[in-house]
């Protein structure tokens, strides 16, 4: 019964998906354009309107699909019943072009963005070639033929913005995600955020550099740019939210980035203004195609700060070398996560506004009452908070205070069929370890149970700077020793590049608790981390305020902006006679009321949110005690083959050549997590491996399955 319930929500979610893609295909056509005027003519005297339709139409595929998609993950199993098979769409997803300048790309991204690009060229040729051929004067400006070409030209490049606008906020929404349906997360798909931004601002910037253009040899753009029209393009608009764009893109280029992060996390939020001008620069009609997006990012902008309320503290923090912290929360003993999730952290007493993401270290098949993390101290707001936790350590205090902090999450894989392999290989980089400790720990906890299936064999590489960061590694400690019992095998290989050899094994280096500082925090707050909601609720939720939305929507429009005259006599008129009031009616009022209706509807359903978000704190235990922090693991007896080499780093080719020998025939998960540059060794490594068994085709010969884990820390 579950199983024909997800076939046909599957099935639901392609076919709106479809037709969705299909609108956007139709939409330059003189056939469309047609029908669509001949369809709003239809709706404006009816209760619904022309707004009410390209809702329905244009905006609300976009929702559905959300809403479907949420019903269709709640009813998902989480952990994976069976192996991974061999399949044509395995292979797409293994990496195609490994380069440093793109990165690591899929088949199917490429294919993806081949498409997208087609669908650009597609939709730029039909209009221009369409207004070439009526080719009609602007009667505010006496411009050449060229000019008038070019200036249609230039507005046709603002249609490509709009389309890379509709997708831009998609990929980075967390608890309303769409991209976990594809088992994308959300670290990994901020990468596509940035490709239609920076392909939105691109087609935005020839778009108004060209309209200023023709204005400025045509001797108009005095009078031009500084318009703000009763009806039609608002230039003005269009020219603040360019400018608005272009700020948000230049501080958000890597070089920038990377070395002023505060800077670039307050200039992004200048979104708000430039997705209001743009509205009231391209109008209502066409914010209606761009705003399924917007409507999901707002609501799930909302409910990440309820569910950031309130804020719980720090249990405990441990202290390892090279500047790593790890940190103990509580959270409540029904909050359960997949391995490779991750939370977004705020501590207000360092910033009252950054948030930082950081991967999830524990497992809560393992930890009920607790979730930890591991914090590299390299940036201005990690190094703060590495110097509150020293300071607590070196005061002579009996109960150090209490650290409050607000956090979002935990997001993760909707499932763990990233898991669902024979046999995997683990390539960690530095802090990149962090992913895979939850990884090994789920994989452990699950060996008792005989239904669901993880991989029997697992190889870690992990590689260091210095001996001392292998003490990240303490949490899984016992996995490493008296492996003759376990039904899975753990074999881990470290590779130290920046010290010379040692006899230094990797017992010693765990074992050797003088390096590892802990200290216990006092605790002011009564809550734990609770997670999001229920996937039906969050449906629920969605569905709700598009209702809302849509009365309000219905009803403002009836009140500032009537169809027509309700005059007794106007029953018996001609349809000529009838004074239409809608012309009349400044564009930007049908605008306002869009923004009025989003912002009554997202308020309706956050206060619903806080409600029922009370209500579930009421009836929470209070968080885990003091004395259930954790204890630093001590070692047991180690297996031999774990091996610590010094002075060099890993030959991947070696080591998949190894492994293949090993798991004849069997499908190997690769996943890999740390600097860039290993990252595209280990991928074009992998990416040989998997075109040498399509070449062969040998059902005996093992299949590498790459996965990058782009996770920050």
């Amino acid at each position: 019964m579950e199983n024909t319930a997800l076939v046909i929500l599957k099935m639901l979610m392609i076919l709106i998906c479809a037709a969705w893609i299909a609108l956007w295909i139709l939409k330059p056509t003189n056939l469309w354009t047609k029908i669509w005027h001949e369809a709003e003519d239809r709706a404006r005297p009816t209760l619904f309107g022309y707004y009410g339709l390209n809702f329905a139409v244009s905006t609300f595929p976009v929702i559905a699909l959300a809403i479907i998609g949420f019903v269709y993950l709640h009813l998902l199993p989480r952990k994976p019943r069976i192996r991974q098979a061999r399949s044509s769409a395995t292979a797409l997803s293994n990496p195609l072009v490994v380069n440093s300048i793109v990165g690591i790309l899929s088949s199917f991204e490429i294919l993806l963005v081949f498409l997208f690009v087609i669908f650009l060229v597609w939709t730029y040729y039909a209009r221009i070639s369409n207004d070439f051929k009526k080719l009609m004067p602007v009667k505010s400006l006496k411009l050449d033929t060229w000019q008038l070409k070019y200036l249609r030209v230039a507005t046709r490049f603002g249609l490509l913005a709009e389309a890379c606008l509709a997708l831009l906020l998609l990929p980075i929404l967390r608890g309303l995600s769409l991209f976990r349906l594809l088992g994308i997360q959300f670290e990994a798909s901020v990468r596509y955020h940035i490709w239609l931004g920076t392909a939105m601002i691109f087609f935005a910037t020839i778009h108004g550099g060209s309209t200023l253009f023709v204005w400025g040899v045509s001797h108009h753009i005095q009078d031009e740019m500084w318009r703000w029209q009763k009806t039609g393009r608002i230039y003005l608009a269009g020219e603040i939210a360019l400018v608005t764009g272009l700020v948000m893109w230049i501080t958000s280029l890597p070089q920038i980035r990377r070395k002023k992060f505060e800077f670039f996390y307050y200039t992004h939020h200048l979104y708000i203004i430039f997705l209001i001008f743009f509205l009231f620069h391209a109008g209502d009609r066409h914010f209606y195609m761009v705003f399924g997006g917007i409507f999901l990012f707002g609501l799930d902008k909302l409910l990440r700060f309820i569910q950031s309320r309130p804020e719980t503290c720090i249990l405990s923090a441990r202290v390892f070398p090279s500047k790593a912290i790890e940190l103990i929360l509580p959270k409540h003993a029904g909050l359960k996560f997949t391995p490779t999730s991750v939370i977004f952290m705020k501590i207000p007493s360092i910033s009252k506004f950054q948030w930082h993401s950081f991967s999830i270290t524990s497992s809560s098949s393992v930890d009920d009452q607790t979730m930890s993390l591991i914090v590299k101290c390299d940036g201005e707001w990690t190094s703060s908070l590495y110097q509150m936790i020293h300071a607590e350590l070196d005061s002579d205090a009996d109960q150090m205070r209490c650290i409050p902090v607000a956090i979002e999450g935990p997001y993760g894989p909707a499932t763990m069929d990233f898991l669902r392999y024979d046999s995997l290989l683990l390539v960690a980089g530095g802090i990149g370890i962090t992913p895979f400790l939850s990884i090994l720990q789920e994989i452990a906890s699950a060996q008792s149970n005989r239904k669901y299936r993880f991989p029997s064999k697992v190889q870690l590489i992990y590689v260091i700077k210095s001996s001392q960061e292998i003490c990240l590694l303490n949490s899984i400690s016992p996995l490493l020793s008296n492996q003759q019992s376990k039904k899975w095998h753990l074999t881990l290989k470290v590779f130290v590049t920046q010290e010379e050899q040692s006899s230094v094994t990797v017992r010693e280096v765990l074992n050797d608790l003088s390096l590892v500082r802990a200290v216990r925090f006092g605790t002011q707050s009564n809550y734990a981390v609770n997670g999001l909601e229920s996937l039906i609720w969050m449906a629920a939720l969605v569905g709700i305020t598009s209702i809302l939305f849509v009365i309000f929507l219905i009803s403002l429009n009836h009140i500032f902006v009537p169809v027509e005259k309700k005059l007794p006599s106007e029953k018996l008129a001609a349809p000529s006679e009838k004074v239409v009031s809608k012309e009349k009616t400044p564009s930007w009022v049908a605008d306002l009321i869009i923004l009025s209706s989003f912002i009554i509807a997202i308020t309706g359903s956050t206060l619903m949110a806080i409600l029922l978000r009370w209500r579930r704190l009421k009836k929470q235990t209070p968080p885990v005690s003091l004395n259930q922090g954790k204890a630093v693991q001590v070692l047991g007896p180690i297996e031999e083959e774990h091996e610590i080499n010094f002075g060099g780093r890993p030959n991947f080719e070696e080591i998949f050549s190894e492994l293949e020998k090993e798991t004849a025939g069997s499908d190997i998960g690769v996943l890999v997590c740390g600097p860039e540059s290993m990252k595209e060794s280990v991928a074009k490594t992998s990416q040989r491996k998997s075109q040498c068994f399509m070449m062969n085709a040998n059902k005996d010969k093992p299949y590498f399955n790459f996965h990058s884990l782009n996770f920050t820390f």
